[in-house]
């Protein structure tokens, strides 16, 4: 059999096996990939997961619950304090937001059985450090002004928008509009934290601040979530941030334009994670996200601004 008429047959074979198939050009392939791009993370982990005396399936499961923070406004929500914002930014008369130092009042909440709250006076101190150095970069300063301790069952297990969330504050807030309470408690429905706006001070202004939950601060028990970064998360939101994912692979997103798209929530610290077609990797690594506190390290420069901005505008 001569050469030619050997590699036609072997040809043939692959051709009808199926072990040679023409591969299609790059430009083909972008074109069939529609947006969002769905990555299954952790797709064979059935490791559960135990967070406050629950057991969720896996990490996952937990992160879908919605209990990593409490604060997620509506698409519509978003729209309203946006439009309220660039209004409220276009009579500033050209002054130009800058970095500033916020004093912060610490509210302990304690229960009849754990009158201290869980909270000591080194991870109030480590608090604050963590604040400080997630700020830093983007001229955010944070300064403790006072620290008290209240011992109520029932404000103990507080939860966002509850009658308890209400009387709590209302009794313990001190400051004006530029001053960061921020609540420790047990919080209700296994929350890590919860925020408010600084869009929301003027509607509601003895609601304003951060609670989060006493064992998310450093040295906490709340592990994964207990180096301080809910409170860095938190206090995000309270200068005016939404959470990365807000509005998925929208152009507008979480309106910070250097922070790219992310399709959904990301949970314990997925490198090359990618849900969106928009250009860049997926921010794991940025604090208003739903990483673990190990993965989180970063506020984008545009994040930075917004923040100032929202900060000069409302508070």
């Amino acid at each position: 059999m001569s050469k030619f008429r050997l590699i036609a047959i072997v040809l043939a074979v692959m051709l009808v096996t199926g072990l040679w198939v023409s591969q299609p050009h790059a430009e083909n392939v972008k074109d069939r990939v529609s947006e969002p791009i769905v990555q299954i993370e952790d797709a064979n982990d059935l490791t559960p997961f135990l967070w406050q005396g629950k057991e969720y399936t896996n990490h996952e499961a937990f992160i879908k619950s919605g209990l990593r923070c409490g604060t997620n406004p509506d698409q519509e929500t978003v729209k309203i304090n946006e439009r309220d914002f660039k209004s409220r930014l276009a009579q500033l008369d050209g002054i130009v937001p800058e970095g500033r130092n916020i004093p912060v009042y610490f509210h302990i909440i304690g229960s009849s059985t754990k009158p201290s709250g869980g909270v000591t006076s080194s991870q109030i101190s480590s608090q604050m450090n963590v604040l400080n150095n997630a700020y830093a970069a983007r001229g955010i300063s944070f300064t403790l002004a006072g620290v008290d301790t209240t011992v109520n069952n029932t404000w103990y297990t507080m939860a966002p928008g509850t009658t308890a969330e209400s009387q709590c504050k209302t009794a313990l807030r001190r400051g004006g509009k530029e001053s960061l309470n921020l609540y420790t408690a047990n919080i209700g429905g296994g929350l890590l934290g919860f925020a408010t706006f600084p869009s929301d001070y003027s509607r509601s202004p003895k609601l304003d601040g951060v609670v989060v939950l006493y064992s998310s601060l450093p040295g906490g028990s709340a592990a994964p979530y207990n180096l301080g970064d809910t409170g860095t998360h938190e206090v995000g939101h309270w200068c005016g941030l939404y959470h990365t994912f807000q509005g998925g692979c929208s152009t507008s997103n979480d309106q910070v334009s250097d922070t790219p798209a992310e399709q959904s929530a990301a949970f314990g610290c997925p490198t090359n994670r990618n849900t969106c077609t928009a250009t860049g990797l997926d921010p794991i690594h940025n604090f208003m996200d739903y990483t673990d506190d190990s993965c989180m390290n970063t506020f984008s420069a545009g994040q930075g601004t917004r923040m100032n901005s929202q900060l000069t505008t409302y508070r």
